[in-house]
């Protein structure tokens, strides 16, 4: 059989008692001391719990870390190449930028605002 909470408080405060009598006078167990004593089993009893938890939380997140490794991957070889992109870009626009009347142009281009639009 198991022992449950409350027979691990009965056996821990009875322990006290015992020392306490053994002991005598000579040592004495402070009241906080054995406060914490017969708290001792829902102490640990919590701290169980809460390990479970965690352990499930962890578990938890590893599969779903698994379900996006894919994706992680993926994400991997894409990123340089959008860099890539993304500076042949800059490169043009400075290029561009360079020639002469290209503004100009580019207003020209896109014409007045029509009157009607205000």
């Amino acid at each position: 059989m198991i022992p449950g909470v409350e027979d691990l408080r009965e056996a821990a405060q009875s322990a006290v008692e015992t020392a306490q009598e053994v002991v005598g006078a000579a040592v004495r167990i402070p009241p906080a001391s054995a406060q914490l004593l017969v708290q001792l089993p829902d102490l640990l009893e919590n701290l169980s719990l809460a390990i479970d938890r965690l352990d499930t939380t962890v578990d938890r997140l590893d599969r779903y870390l698994n379900l996006a490794e894919p994706m992680f991957r993926t994400m991997d070889r894409i990123v340089p190449q959008l860099e890539s992109l993304v500076a042949t870009g800059e490169d043009i626009y400075r290029a561009l930028s360079n020639i002469p009347g290209l503004s100009t142009l580019g207003r020209i281009a896109r014409g007045r605002p029509d009157q009607d639009s205000r």
